[in-house]
């Protein structure tokens, strides 16, 4: 659950009204190199509507005349002009400049917070420069008073606004999750309470105790800054900050160097540099894991769809099998029973035949009934081969059909048969035997080879029968670009592919290696065991 960033009432003397308010409560804080209600002016033109600005900047002139006239205006009207009225109005001008440039408001990564760190310095700068004119003006012979006054002016202007800005970003433009609220809250008091009395401890003693302990004061805000991006730095670095301060102050201890508020705003611009790249790199991280839980659903959903795909090509291998089982058992009975009766009634019409002098007729006629006969045989080898379910598989290739064809041919044989084909269903065991026969009709049509080599092992691994068919011929290989049509290599490949196995073209030197992997139906592997 989000937590709604905090927002500014869209009403010119409200917002004055609370800025008066909060301009006097930061008020007693000022020290010479601490200034805070520059940052709460710096803070607010920056995240108010620039049609405000007038309320915001009479009630700064209010708070500021009120004090003089508490400490009895000893400037005079005059003084009190020349010292308030320039810087108001070159740090509203600078930063209007820097928003028609559209300064982006933002702390969420490393380079927006160069760039309004950058405008920081652009804008403390301009200030500096106008208060160094106005006070060469009043005291040309002093350089030392004019040098310190600078130095001090850059120093405490800087950090008013690390110190402010941030916390103020935080509220108005950021929202919170209430669990990192919580734990932000948790750490606070489990870690910045015991560091802070350690801190005071530290600061009782006599010097340099004082100066160690501000030294350490970096650690709560590092740890906040690793645990909590620039929001925990910037909480911490305030805290400890106010806590010193307030510390030293109620201790009577002499107010702090500039080398101690300069490293207060070297390792609080480090700290909140820190910050934010720790939260760039845990929103990278968190989305990196949303892409990675995104893309192991999108696996898993094409995981679903190739199984889908290929219980569909399977489902449709086995229906053209049937098919062609149908379609075979139909051409045996009827075609050939049909070609045995033509064949025996001119056995019956020979005798008389040949008494009328026309033997010859029978003859042909016979000759014709021979070759339709061989052909109704290799068609039905083709639609379905009768050797594979007379002899087995592996009988069947070692024995069948295509020892024929390839000693037809005139081609060697080799066949290397380890394993139970009984482990495999019958839809792998068909596509091992067309396989085979595909190879070994292409090495007949095209290799040019003189020998065939095939080796099947089938076996189990983790409760899977696995096929492994290596195919090979010593002919001319494939030439460099594949004829169009035809069944072929694409064929076996589909085959393959669409019953879940991988199908390998191994370059040779000579000839073709085809390397198939084929998985059975793991049921029936299990009952075949059982059996």
């Amino acid at each position: 659950m989000r937590l709604k960033s905090f927002r500014l009432p869209n009403s010119g003397p409200l917002l004055g009204a609370g800025y008066l308010l909060l301009w006097l409560l930061l008020w007693p804080t000022v020290q010479p190199f601490w200034m805070l209600p520059y940052g709460l002016r710096f803070g607010a033109l920056l995240l108010t509507p620039m049609r405000h600005w007038g309320w915001l900047l009479g009630a700064e002139l209010a708070a500021t005349a009120s004090i003089s006239l508490v400490q009895g205006m000893p400037q005079g009207w005059a003084g009190f002009a020349i010292d308030e009225l320039p810087e108001l109005l070159v740090m509203a001008g600078s930063l209007w400049l820097l928003r028609q440039f559209n300064l982006h408001v933002s702390l969420h990564s490393p380079q927006e917070v160069t760039r309004l760190l950058l405008s920081v310095v652009l804008v403390v700068t301009a200030t500096t420069a106008v208060d160094a004119a106005l006070l060469a003006i009043v005291h040309p012979d002093s350089p030392e008073l004019m040098l310190r006054v600078l130095g001090e002016e850059l120093l405490s202007h800087y950090l008013g606004i690390l110190l402010i800005v941030p916390l103020m970003i935080m509220m108005l433009r950021t929202r919170l999750d209430q669990r990192a609220l919580t734990g932000l809250v948790m750490d606070g008091l489990l870690v910045m309470l015991p560091s802070m009395t350690i801190l005071l401890v530290l600061s009782e003693q006599a010097a340099p105790q004082p100066q160690f302990a501000r030294v350490l004061s970096l650690a709560p805000v590092l740890f906040f800054a690793f645990r909590h991006g620039w929001r925990g730095a910037s909480l911490a670095m305030l805290i400890t900050s106010l806590g010193m301060t307030l510390v030293d102050r109620h201790l009577g201890h002499t107010p702090s160097t500039a080398a101690a508020y300069l490293f207060l705003a070297v390792a609080g611009t480090g700290a909140l540099m820190l910050g934010s790249a720790t939260d760039a790199l845990r929103r990278s991280s968190e989305r990196v894991a949303e892409q990675n839980v995104y893309l192991g659903a999108v696996n898993r959903r094409l995981d679903q769809l190739a199984h889908q795909l290929r219980a569909a090509a399977r489902g449709n291998l086995q229906a053209d099998e049937n098919q062609r089982r149908h379609l075979a058992a139909e051409l045996h009975d009827e075609l050939g029973q049909n070609i045995t009766a033509i064949q025996t009634h001119v056995k019956l019409a020979q005798a008389r035949l040949r008494q009328a002098g026309m033997e010859d007729i029978s003859t042909s006629i016979n000759t014709i009934l021979a070759h339709m006969r061989r052909a109704l045989h290799r068609l039905l080898d083709d639609l379905r081969p009768a050797v594979l379910d007379e002899f087995g598989l592996l009988r069947a290739l070692d024995e069948g059909p295509i020892r024929d064809l390839l000693n037809t041919a005139g081609m060697t044989y080799h066949t290397e048969l380890h394993g139970d084909p009984r482990l495999l269903d019958d839809d792998i065991r068909t596509a091992i035997y067309r396989l085979a026969q595909e190879s070994a009709t292409n090495a007949v049509k095209h290799a040019q080879a003189s020998e065939f080599r095939l080796r099947l092992r089938i076996g189990e691994r983790q409760g899977i029968a696995l096929a492994l068919l290596d195919l090979r011929d010593n002919g001319i290989g494939l030439p460099s670009r594949l004829p169009r049509g035809g069944r072929g290599l694409q064929g076996m490949r589909d085959r393959v592919t669409s019953l879940g196995g991988q199908f390998r073209l191994r370059p040779e030197d000579a000839g073709v290696h085809l390397r198939i992997l084929l998985r059975g139906n793991n049921g029936l592997a299990e009952s075949r065991r059982q059996n």
